[in-house]
């Protein structure tokens, strides 16, 4: 990996992890949660950023996919379990990371620690040529001795430039996959544990979206809006209440485009057996004695 590019990583990484701890800090009974994310990714702009994708609050079952819309007015709820998952870029090279917090309340310090403590195993695991599915036994053992059960079907990924899952991924169970680590290799490490069925499922959608194509959406305001998603946010996921600064009737607007195939819409996912879900995670590059933590 080029030093400038190494650089870009670092500082993309530094940026995300002072804004996943400022939206902790910000994790209250009686907090919007639009304010929370909002605050979270202006600091991220005022650091010479972009957010990689709008800051996930993942509450209680919910595992991944949620951002509140422009109107939203979902305040946090005492005993709830949130987790903030922040990525930022700079030049799309990317810093992803994610930490959970309970609101007021201490009944799940185990859960959450399950997750870290998953986190930290397979960070010590890293280094090249390491086999990717011995990462995810790892996780699974850890998180079974914490008493919980890993979502096996949400992971951990590769990073390239403007790309969050770009092919490889770090499985949180022992699979079948035949992988190995890579000197240079960008990762988001991400255990998820849970108290539920140990699987997640899309429901409605989550207000994030990403770019897939050029085309014709039928409508000269639609086909506006699509050519600014794509000049803005490139390949990465961007919000709904991002698009409403530039086009007031953007929630319509990307409707249409989701019909047309030319907008994805990530569903909302949740754990099938409606238990609860912490997670943690950091961005690594394999370096040749292990990895450098970026976040």
């Amino acid at each position: 990996m080029k030093n400038e590019v190494y650089q870009k990583y670092k500082k993309a990484g530094g940026i995300a992890r002072e804004a996943r701890e400022h939206a902790i800090g910000l994790v209250k009974e009686g907090a919007s949660v639009l304010e929370l994310v909002e605050e979270a990714e202006n600091l991220i702009r005022r650091r010479g950023a972009e957010p990689a994708f709008p800051i996930n609050v993942a509450i209680d079952s919910v595992a991944a996919h949620f951002t509140p819309r422009t109107d939203d007015r979902i305040k946090l709820e005492r005993g709830s379990i949130v987790k903030i998952d922040v990525g930022v870029h700079v030049d799309g090279y990317i810093g992803d990371t994610a930490e959970t917090s309970e609101v007021g309340t201490r009944n799940w310090s185990r859960l959450i620690d399950a997750s870290q403590v998953a986190l930290d195993i397979a960070i010590e695991l890293i280094k090249p040529d390491a086999p990717i599915r011995m990462i995810g036994g790892a996780i699974e053992r850890s998180i079974g001795r914490s008493g919980f059960k890993p979502i096996s079907n949400l992971t951990g990924h590769n990073l390239r430039r403007f790309s969050l899952h770009s092919g490889k991924s770090i499985p949180n169970i022992m699979d079948d996959t035949k992988d190995h680590v890579l000197l240079g290799e960008a990762l988001a490490i991400e255990p998820f544990a849970t108290n539920g069925a140990g699987k997640v499922d899309g429901g409605k959608r989550g207000n994030i979206y990403r770019f897939v194509k050029k085309g014709d959406a039928k409508k000269p305001r639609a086909n506006e809006l699509l050519g600014h998603i794509e000049k803005k946010f490139n390949t990465l996921p961007f919000a709904e209440r991002w698009c409403t600064r530039f086009e007031r009737k953007a929630p319509a607007y990307l409707q249409r485009l989701v019909r047309r195939r030319l907008v994805y819409a990530y569903p909302i996912l949740s754990d099938i057996g409606k238990g609860r879900v912490s997670q943690a995670e950091h961005t690594v590059i394999v370096t040749k004695d292990g990895c450098d933590v970026t976040t």
